[in-house]
This record gives structure tokens, C-alpha cells and sequence, in this order.
């Protein structure tokens, strides 16, 4: 089933209004990413059981914190998941359009494994498997190399065919329905349809851990044959992602364009009131004379110190 008409027009919409706020200053940028790389990781995460809390997550991925009550294997399903989604922005940034193979897959669940159990990382399953809470009986392991050759082949006849949000939906269903892998094909399967949104432009999508009920159930209907459920979750999950994006961007954009005194600008970007002053006044900066202060906007410092990084070797 396709996309929903109603849905896909919004996306397309909203996707518009993103594309034209592009390029977003740098500073927009890491703050986007770094939120939803913590968002997505904790969910993500805590979809499979981890147990820390998204406080939690942000204190071993960003200060290398160790959580007193906490296993060991939480710890490392966080860190390894933070360094996978680095992993994708890097190769979407770099390499867009990237080739969706079988290598990549594994590569990605090798990240999402790796220092947990070197054994069964980035090797498809040798063992037979049940999905927890699932009728679905994933195919034989000796099944699996020919399911994924299988997979790689449909994708490629799709890919110019479909809607990517759709492609990216039925593309994950389709990865965690063969389960290839001993352990990590959730994560894997989310961190896949992540690329192929991200590489139409979209920004990451974060399937919510309150949301998961909702999301194993539209995964039982796709795995019975009605992928309408699943391919909608996603599309409205894409939808969330978008709104918050815009949102983020438009706050951002009234503050930015707000005029400060220099000397409160100088303490939010860690610099000297001197330091500014002398930029406002051999015009480094645009700013004017308020009385006897000079304004400016933190668009403008933003702009003049990013200038300043680009021109760094």
C-alpha cells in the first residue's frame, strides 16, 4: 500500500520549508544533532529493554559517566548506538547518495554490537531464532544469506520507484521480518531506514519508547501482509521529527535576529566585550549604535565566527 496522499503532501510540504531555511547556521546544526542523537539513542535503546533513563544516556555518552546500578551491557548499547549514528550522519554528509548493500547493513550492526559480543557482530546468524512477543517465525539461518541478497535486490528495483518515506518504512520491515542477525536487528533495522530518509533530506526520525506498542503492532501487520499500518507509523514518526526541526529552526530564528548589547553577546559566545566592540566598529560585524552602546544579533556574530572557521585549514 502507498503512502498516505494527505500524509505525503505534509511531508512534502514541510520537507519544502526545511530545504529552503538550508543551509542552517553550524551552530542550529550541532544543536539539532546532538538532541536528536540523544533522543533516538535512549529510545531506541530502551525499545530493546536498556534500562537507563534519557538523563542517564546523556551522562555516559557525553561526560563518560558510569551509572551506579546499571549493567555493563547498558553502558555499551548506549555508546555503541551514539557512535553508529555518527557513523550514518558521517556517510550520509560524505557519500549521499550511498549504496544500501549488504555490507553496510552489517557494518552498522557491527557498531551497534561490536564491544558487547565480538562473536556474532557483523556476521549473519548461524542459530535459529524467536521474536519476543511475535508470531513471526523468522527463516532458517541457512535461509538468511539468500533472504538479504533477496533484499538488496528489491530495494535497489525500488528505490527510484517509491516515495522514500514509504521505501524507507518497508525497508525496515523488511530488514528485522528476515532478523539476520543474533542480536541488534532492531537497532540495525532503525539506523537503516534513518539513511535513506536522511539521504532525501529528511532529519533523523526517533521512534518513541511509549510509542512502542504501537510499533510492534505495526510491525505484526506488516509480517501479516498489511503494510499500510507500519508504512503510516513511520510516516507520522517522519512527521514529528520534521515539526520539531522547524520548530527549533523558528525559535531560533526570532532569537538570532534580536538585538543585544555587545557586552551581552560577548558573554554567550565566550568573548570580550573589547573584543566585539573593536568588530562592530571596523565593520567585521553588522552592528549599530543604540545610544551609546552598540547592538548587534547573535545571527551576526554567529555568521562572523563561522566565516572565521572556514577560513581555517
Amino acid at each position: 500500500m502507498p503512502l498516505n496522499p494527505a500524509i505525503e503532501n505534509r511531508l512534502q510540504e514541510k520537507l519544502k520549508l526545511l530545504q529552503q531555511s538550508r543551509p542552517l547556521s553550524p551552530t542550529i546544526v550541532a544543536k539539532l544533532r546532538e538532541r536528536f542523537m540523544l533522543e533516538m539513542t535512549y529510545h531506541s535503546n530502551a525499545i530493546e529493554g536498556n534500562t537507563l533513563t534519557l538523563r542517564e544516556t546523556y551522562l555516559v555518552i557525553s561526560e563518560g559517566i558510569t551509572i551506579k546500578g546499571k549493567s555493563l551491557n547498558d553502558h555499551l548499547e548506549a555508546k555503541n548506538h551514539h557512535e553508529a549514528l555518527e557513523f550514518i550522519y558521517d556517510l550520509v554528509e560524505h557519500n549521499s547518495p550511498h549504496t544500501i548493500s549488504e555490507h553496510l547493513i552489517r557494518e552498522l550492526q557491527n557498531i551497534v554490537v561490536g564491544s558487547i559480543d565480538r562473536s556474532i557482530a557483523g556476521t549473519y546468524r548461524d542459530v535459529e531464532v524467536a521474536i519476543t512477543a511475535s508470531s513471526h517465525q523468522p527463516p532458517r539461518a541457512i535461509e538468511v544469506p539468500g533472504k538479504m541478497n533477496d533484499f538488496i535486490k528489491w530495494y535497489q528495483s525500488q528505490q527510484t520507484k517509491i516515495n522514500p518515506v514509504e521505501l524507507a518504512a518497508l525497508s525496515h520491515h523488511r530488514l528485522v521480518n528476515i532478523h539476520p542477525f543474533a542480536d541488534g536487528n532492531g537497532r540495525t533495522s532503525r539506523l537503516l531506514m534513518n539513511i535513506i530518509l536522511m539521504q532525501s533530506g529528511y532529519p533523523l526520525v526517533v521512534i518513541l519508547k511509549h510509542d512502542r506498542r504501537k510499533y510492534y503492532e505495526a510491525l505484526s501487520n506488516a509480517d501479516r501482509g498489511d503494510n499500510q499500518p507500519f508504512i503510516d507509523f513511520i510516516s507520522r514518526s517522519v512527521e514529528r521529527s520534521l515539526d520539531l526541526y522547524l520548530d527549533a529552526i523558528s525559535s531560533t530564528a526570532k532569537n538570532e535576529t534580536r538585538s543585544y548589547p555587545l557586552s551581552i553577546l560577548a558573554k554567550k559566545f565566550n568573548l570580550t566585550p573589547e573584543h566585539l566592540n573593536l568588530l562592530a566598529r571596523s565593520g567585521k560585524i553588522v552592528a549599530h549604535k543604540n545610544g551609546r552602546n552598540w547592538v548587534s544579533t547573535i545571527m551576526e556574530i554567529q555568521k562572523y565566527l563561522d566565516s572565521r572557521l572556514r577560513q581555517k585549514p
